[in-house]
Parts: C-alpha cells; structure tokens; sequence
C-alpha cells in the first residue's frame, strides 16, 4: 500500500506516525506566527501576487486552474507571469527563467508544462520572492500568479485560491507524515476562495476537469476528441499527485485502460516505456514533457484538459481582483 493510500484511513501507520505528525503542526503553528507577528519577514512586490496552493500533499488540480487564470487574466487586459518552485529541477543556479523547450531535467517538469500551455513569463526557484522580483524584473508583467506557495510565507500576496482534491479531500485528517495535511483544515477559512476539483462542499466553489482531447506526442499537430479511442484497448501512464484520476477520467471516456502509474515527478527512463506491445500510449502533459526526448513509440499520445470553474467562482474572482487593484491606487 502507497504512503497516499495509508493517508486515507485511520490505521496502524497513522497510529505510529501521530507523534510526528503533531510535531510537524506545532512547527508549522510556530512559523506561521513568527510570520505573523513580524519576526521573520515578508516581501513586497510592485505587482499583485495571486498564490494558488493546498493544504495537503499530492494532485488537486492546481495546475489546470493556473492555466485557466493564465488565460482568464490575459482576457482581461493583464499581462500575467508565473512563479514555481521548480519541483525537483537541478538547476546549478537559481531563479531560472523557463522557455517551452527548456530541459525538465534542469528547471522541472510543471515549469515547462506551464511555459508550453500558458504562453507568458514563467520563472522559478525555491526563493519565491527571489522569483517574483527576477520575473518583474526582466519582463513586463502586471499581475504574478505562484503555482503552489500557499505556505511561502516569505512571499506576499494579494489573493489566496486554494484548491480541493473533491475526490481525496483531506483524507484521514492528519498533519504530515501520518497524513497528507500541510496545514490544519482551519487554515482555508484565511484564503480569499477555496475551489474544489469536483463536487464542492459548503463554503467552496466547484472546478471540473473537462474537454479531453489529445495529440501526437512525438507529431504534435492539432488537438483530436479523445472519442478517437472510445471501445479500444490503450496503455496509460501518470506519474502525477493522483494518478487513479486520470486513469478513471479515461474510462469514463470508454477507453479500456492498461494503467501504469508512477511517483509524482518520476524521471522516466528508456526501460520504463518499453513495452512489449504496441498499445496505444496515453500520458498527461506533465509526463509528456519529460518522455518526449525518451520515448520510441509511434503511437503515442498526450492527453489534454481543460479546467472550467463554476460562474459563481468567476463573479467572486472578478470582484476580488477589482479590490486588490483599487487597494494598491489608493
């Protein structure tokens, strides 16, 4: 059983873990205040700064959401820019700016993902405010949205949007390692919105993950209705925060599916692709960045999503962002 399947159920590791588990609350309780109350320091920027983040580990949906507000603000008369950590990039320097074809191997994989999809300044380093002020710097970015960064207190920001796995939620309820939390539940009354990837509860807009399409990843090409494949035996991949997501969205599509998942940001070698078969092979675009230089493999394809989140969220968003600027002409 997964670390992620233990996180879902009160059983005997979450027992064990528990000791550690309140360690890691109380540490975070202590940070968070030092933030508070002006001993450690938070930093400003000539720019609104909107952190899309969670309060647990694994996939919610962030990424999707980043993309659409990306899109959302651009449409808006904003020139959007994103920070991110740069998750498991070994760059010999930071922070890095990232192109679309820049090596995941150096600066990661989301970054490049979010370089391709969303067509704006994307910089990233774990010193978010290093990043913020690099991206303002060389760019003319009006408006900075971090992808994570809900707990880089270090970094100021305008709006917080916290995103909900509806699926997982906070699974057993625990603080790390004994479950997924980062952050107590209570912490989500303190961001501006909280949207959930699915059925929202009380309190929550709702985002679905919706329009799967799909393209050649070694042809790119113009996107095809994933209906291409609907009644035909395909092999997946996903080495994402919530792998079983992707491949259920797939079956609900009527493809049957061959699943294969692995770690999230898992560095995909040669051997790990060769399969004995010729299936056709479907990824995420967060592991297609990474198997596009890999990968031998005629039939292979990238599968693409869209977020759409609920009108309400959109109206809330929009009087939101109408106080962020008028505060910072005042």
């Amino acid at each position: 059983m997964t670390i992620e399947a233990h996180w879902q159920r009160l059983g005997l590791m979450a027992v064990l873990l528990f000791p550690l588990s309140l360690l890691f609350r109380l540490i975070s309780f202590l940070r968070r205040s030092l933030y508070r109350i002006g001993v450690l320091k938070t930093a400003s920027f000539a720019a609104p700064v909107i952190v899309v983040g969670n309060i647990s580990v694994g996939g919610s949906g962030k990424t999707p959401l980043v993309i659409w507000l990306t899109q959302y603000f651009r449409e808006k008369g904003l020139k959007p820019g994103l920070v991110a950590r740069g998750y498991r990039g070994k760059a010999s320097h930071w922070p890095q700016q990232v192109r679309s074809d820049s090596d995941p191997a150096i600066v990661g994989d989301e970054a490049v993902l979010l370089a391709q999809r969303c067509a704006c300044p994307v910089c990233v380093g774990p010193d978010r405010p290093e990043a913020v002020r690099a991206l303002l710097s060389y760019t003319e970015c009006d408006i900075v949205i971090s992808d994570d960064g809900l707990q880089h207190y270090a970094m100021g920001r305008d709006l917080e949007i916290a995103v909900i796995d509806g699926q997982r939620r906070f699974g057993n309820g625990l603080s790390i390692p004994a479950g997924p939390l980062r952050e107590p539940v209570s912490r989500l009354k303190k961001a501006d919105l909280v949207i959930t990837n699915g059925q929202a509860q009380e309190g929550e807009f709702s985002m679905t993950l919706q329009n799967p399409r799909v393209y050649s990843l070694k042809l790119g090409g113009e996107a095809e209705d994933i209906s291409r494949f609907k009644g035909q035996k395909v092999r997946a991949i996903a080495g994402i925060g919530n792998p079983q997501r992707f491949f259920g969205m797939l079956e609900r599509q009527g493809l049957l599916v061959e699943a294969h998942a692995f770690p999230d940001h898992y560095n995909y070698k040669k051997e790990d692709l060769a399969f004995a078969d010729r299936l056709p092979l479907l990824m995420t675009e967060k592991d297609a960045v990474k198997c596009r230089r890999i990968i031998n493999h005629d039939d292979a394809w990238v599968v693409a999503i869209e977020a759409e989140p609920d009108a309400a969220f959109k109206h809330r968003l929009n009087l939101a962002l109408e106080k962020v600027f008028s505060g910072r002409s005042d």
